[in-house]
This record gives structure tokens, sequence and C-alpha cells, in this order.
């Protein structure tokens, strides 16, 4: 039993190191690639305190740690919508609410940004919109149901094009020709209006 107990110990301070080093790392990734897309994983060891042998060991290529920050994201971004129980809102309103934590996303992820990473799709075949999809067409659905949006289209394509306007507005935020606030009001009401809904 205390030979059980001895090996444990260390067992578990080895593994709480380890999510020290990852969370520092991705820490490091969120900023330096924001600032930076060019940064070598060199330099996001560097930001981060660590050895650039300890960021391999976490993430062997620089696309698995892309994979992890776009993770990271999506579990925040289902976080903050789970907090918000946007299910209780009204469904403009929590469409509304949506869209802001999705901003607050892309200020946290500035990688987020990137038209290539919008386009791509992860490892597993998903694109990062895959786990928020069906929420967002729950959603839409229950307006439709209400009579708060129009249920001319289908929720799924509307979902599928609200996430293309929000590529879009990210694009134009990050080639420098809209203002992240700017971006964040002509969304909302190309939403709103693309789901036949009126603000107030």
């Amino acid at each position: 039993m205390a030979d059980t107990l001895d090996t444990a110990a260390p067992t578990r301070r080895r593994r709480s190191d380890a999510q020290r080093s990852i969370d520092a790392i991705i820490g490091a990734a969120r900023t330096m690639l924001g600032e930076r897309p060019d940064a070598s994983m060199e330099d996001i060891a560097a930001a981060a305190g660590v050895t650039r042998q300890t960021v391999y060991a976490h993430f062997p290529s620089r696309d698995a740690l892309t994979v992890a920050l776009v993770d990271a994201a999506r579990t925040e971004g289902l976080a903050a919508i789970d907090a918000a129980h946007l299910d209780t809102v009204p469904p403009a309103d929590a469409l509304g609410q949506f869209l802001d934590i999705s901003w607050e996303l892309l200020r946290r992820y500035p990688l987020l940004f990137d038209p290539a990473l919008n386009q791509s799709l992860l490892p597993d075949g998903h694109d990062h919109h895959h786990a928020v999809g069906p929420w967002l067409e729950q959603l839409i659905r229950r307006g439709q149901c209400t009579g708060d949006f129009d249920s001319t289209f289908p929720a799924s394509w509307l979902a599928a094009a609200i996430f293309g306007l929000g590529h879009t507005a990210a694009e134009q935020v990050a080639a420098g020709h809209l203002t992240t606030s700017k971006a964040a009001a002509l969304l909302l009401e190309s939403v709103l209006r693309l789901c036949g809904a009126t603000k107030g």
C-alpha cells in the first residue's frame, strides 16, 4: 500500500507539470500566432518559458498545435454558450449574443482570423464549426417555430450561411477593410435579415 502511494504522488506531479506546460504553450501560441502568423515553434517555446523539446513532446508539428488552438477555442466557445443559457433567451437576442461570443473568441484567438484556417478541415474530417453547428441549427429552428425567424429556408442552410458570413466578416477585418466593431455590426444586421428577423 505504501509503495502504491509513493508512486502515485510523483505520477500526479508529472501529469500536473505536463498540463502546466501544455497550458503555457497554448497560451503562448494563441498570442504569438495572432501577432506573428510566421512565428516558429522555437519562438513559441521561448514565449511559453519551456524548451523546444517540450513543445514537440506535446505537439509534434505546427499543424498539431494549430488543431489544439482551434480545439481550445471551440471548448471555450461552447462553455460560454452554456454559461449564457441562450436557450432561455428570445431567439433574435440569442443569435446576437452568439455572435458576440464568436467575436470574443476571435479577440482571444486572433489566429482564427486566418482565411486559410477558416476554409480548412481538421484531421478528423470536420471543420471547426462541427461542434456548434447543431446548436446554431437548433436555435434557428426554435426561432422559426416561435415566428421570430422566417421558416422559408432550412435551418441547416441558414446556419451554414451564417458561418459563411462570419468568415467574410473576419476576412474583412484581417485585410484591414473593416474595424472589428463595424464588421460586428454589419454581421449582426446581415444575419438577422438572413433569418427574417429584425433587431429589437
